[in-house]
């Protein structure tokens, strides 16, 4: 009896080690399949840029199901080892993992050795010599070390003249230099960049054992601000002095007395990438209490050439002909036109509530006819971009212009099929009556098929709102503004932000005025340890 038992239970253990490496390599293949997707969707958007507006997000999703795959595939794998030791007749189950290159040559090392054995442990004796040995690499971090630097100035007496001498005071970056540039610049930077309000990073420091009032921390930001002014207004030259510019806005909630008002931000973009032009990329952005058409005059009050951008009325004076210093080309934005069809045209979206149980979205076909021609000229741009001007223009001309051509004949023949009110008819007639607009890239290389490179600039602020909730005040706004145009132009330049307003505070007061350009995101160079050291 006792031996049937036995055999039942081995059994028993061996088919749930056998369940348990089939669902361990289920997991894995699984896993597989995530990352693959992943890879593509990085890769096709790497090539041929966002394929549609919700690329992006479309991107989060795939890293959060290969998250997901992989943590369950390890969760799998352990639990088939520990079932596959409980029994001799099953096969264990070892993932095949990628070599991980997760140890970067500039990271420090530090040697942990553990003590060796005394004594031989086959016949204990002590004639031991070293054969080598074993190196296990695991990658640490230690927490954010805090500590106070103590500038000594010593003074001297001449014995002659009884003179005392003493070295000059070093710069601080604000008065009294209460903070290093490396701890202002992670003030900054988590406020604009990491969108964590000096609240919550008075909270947090507090627990790390360095409590630093609010009051204290907000004169930093303003001080911060203001010694960055030099380069702000550099920047701002350069952003104007576009051939072309992308141009939008987005809500920013501003406090007042009682409520909160509804604020704007602005943002200009200068890139020139898309048709291989020299110049780097940087972005300018601009607060105001107000959307009125006045702002953005102001903002581009100097400035001539081609603005990309939306439909907002306030634009408009700003294409007048007798417009001084010159003239402003409107060039629309082929996105902006392909939301409202691809409203009513998105299959996946209506299979998706299908399978939910959700009602479903009526589709249209002449929606769904439209998106297609509209997609059609995307992937044009998608084979030209980077290429330069002349070159972008000649493959319009060939591809592009019969297709645009045919549009706008098959939108004027579905306009009159529409009532006025009908939401396809206002789709149609907000192409139809900025056809000029909408079709000046076929006149023009340099100009982009949309606006996206703004709406990329302004995806932070969005994502932040819901952070910090609102601005404090119009110059907290504008402050706001001053520290966005930085550090999204240094993201653009593939600069990290925080370690470039380090370097650059620890720099700009000592630094000469002509010389300016060398602090510029796009043209930092970080300083070697030993001319930090000095600086410092």
């Amino acid at each position: 009896m006792d031996a049937a038992r036995l055999a039942l239970a081995e059994e028993n253990a061996a088919l749930k080690a056998e369940l348990a490496v089939a669902r361990a390599k289920a997991s894995e293949d699984t896993a597989l399949i995530a990352q693959q997707k992943l890879r593509i969707a990085k890769l096709e958007r790497q090539i041929y840029g966002q394929r549609s507006e919700r690329s992006e997000r479309l991107i989060d999703q795939l890293s959060l199901a290969f998250e997901e795959a992989e943590a369950s595939a390890t969760q799998d794998e352990l639990a088939a080892e520990q079932a596959v030791a409980q029994t001799t007749t099953v096969r264990g189950f070892t993932r095949q993992r990628p070599e991980r290159n997760t140890f970067p040559e500039h990271l420090p090392r530090e040697r942990v050795v553990i003590a060796p054995p005394t004594a031989c442990e086959c016949c204990g004796g002590h004639r031991l010599r070293k054969l080598g040995e074993d190196v296990t690499r695991t990658l640490e971090s230690q927490p954010r070390q805090w500590k106070v630097v103590e500038t000594v100035r010593e003074k001297f007496t001449c014995r002659n003249c009884e003179k005392v001498s003493q070295a000059p005071a070093p710069f601080h970056v604000i008065p009294r230099g209460w903070a290093g540039p490396s701890l202002l610049a992670m003030i900054v930077f988590e406020k604009f960049g990491q969108h964590q309000p000096l609240n919550r990073q008075a909270e947090r420091y507090a627990l790390e054992g360095v409590p630093i009032p609010l009051s204290t921390m907000a004169d930093s930001v303003g001080l911060v601000c203001a010694a960055l002014n030099p380069i702000l207004r550099l920047m701002e030259a350069h952003v104007m002095a576009a051939e072309r510019l992308h141009g939008d806005d987005t809500t920013v909630p501003v406090l007042a007395e009682g409520k909160t008002d509804t604020g704007r931000c602005w943002i200009y973009v200068r890139d020139d990438k898309p048709f291989g032009g020299a110049g780097p990329p940087a972005a300018m952005f601009y607060y105001s209490r107000n959307r009125r058409g006045e702002n953005p005059q102001a903002h581009l009050a100097g400035y001539s050439g081609i603005f990309q951008a939306d439909a907002f009325e306030g634009y408009g004076k700003l294409y007048q002909a007798d417009r001084k210093p010159g003239p402003i080309k409107e060039a629309a934005c082929w996105a902006h036109a392909r939301r409202p069809f691809f409203i009513m045209a998105d299959i996946e979206e209506n299979a998706r509530r299908k399978a939910s149980g959700k009602k479903e979205i009526p589709l249209s076909p002449v929606a769904i006819e439209v998106v297609r021609r509209i997609d059609a000229l995307f992937e044009i741009e998608r084979a030209i971009n980077g290429t330069s001007a002349a070159e972008r223009l000649a493959v319009r001309q060939k591809q592009s212009r019969p297709l645009i051509e045919d549009l706008q004949v098959y939108l004027r023949e579905q306009f009159g099929k529409f009532s006025r009110g009908h939401d396809l008819a206002k789709a149609i007639n907000y192409i139809l009556k900025r056809w000029p607009a909408f079709t000046l890239f076929l006149e023009d290389g340099r100009v982009c098929l949309s606006n996206n490179a703004a709406e990329r600039g302004l995806r932070g602020i969005a994502l932040g709102r819901k952070s910090w909730l609102f601005c404090g005040s119009d110059r907290g706004g504008e402050r706001a503004a001053a520290m966005y145009s930085l550090i999204i132009t240094c993201k653009m330049n593939g600069v990290d932000p925080q370690a470039w307003l380090a370097d650059v505070l620890t720099r700009i007061a000592g630094h000469p005025a002509h010389r300016l350009d060398e602090l510029m995101p796009w043209n930092w160079k970080p300083q070697s340890p030993a001319a930090s050291a000095k600086a410092a």
